[in-house]
């Protein structure tokens, strides 16, 4: 008996309590973690464990995600990398330079608000967007 992984439900759950930000800034992705851990007071770090990795055309291509653990809280962030080396890990978005994923714990309206806000204070930030899982087609590419 060959027992299979449910990528379905697996997906599901992991987007269970999850919001999702689009932002576009054209910053590297260390750059931009230091401005926000910098004017926003995160603590954003590189962790290498949930480094997503893909394989298309003979390729392997790698995706950063810094982490971010807030004190006191089950709320954790992630800020991906959408793009590597001419591929995207949300091919749907190509035109988003990373994705913010906010999980582990509930994350209010007006919270949620609250950041984009701040981030569209930044320098270098054109635009800041809530995705819907209704509008992400690959969202398993964003499991660790």
């Amino acid at each position: 008996m060959k027992l299979k992984l449910d990528l379905e439900e697996l997906t599901t759950e992991f987007f269970e309590d999850a919001r999702l930000l689009g932002i576009v800034a054209p910053l590297k992705d260390y750059q931009f973690c230091w401005h926000l851990n910098n004017k926003l007071r995160f603590r954003f770090r590189n962790n290498n464990d949930i480094e997503i990795q893909l394989s298309k055309k003979k390729r392997t291509y790698f995706f950063c995600v810094y982490q971010y653990d807030e004190p006191n809280s089950s709320l954790s962030h992630y800020l991906y990398k959408n793009h590597f080396d001419g591929e995207y890990l949300l091919p749907e978005f190509r035109h988003l330079d990373f994705l913010w994923l906010m999980k582990g714990d509930a994350v209010s309206d007006e919270m949620l608000n609250g950041l984009v806000n701040s981030i569209k204070t930044m320098n270098n930030v054109q635009l800041v967007t809530e995705l819907t899982n209704e509008k992400i087609k690959n969202k398993g590419n964003l499991v660790f």
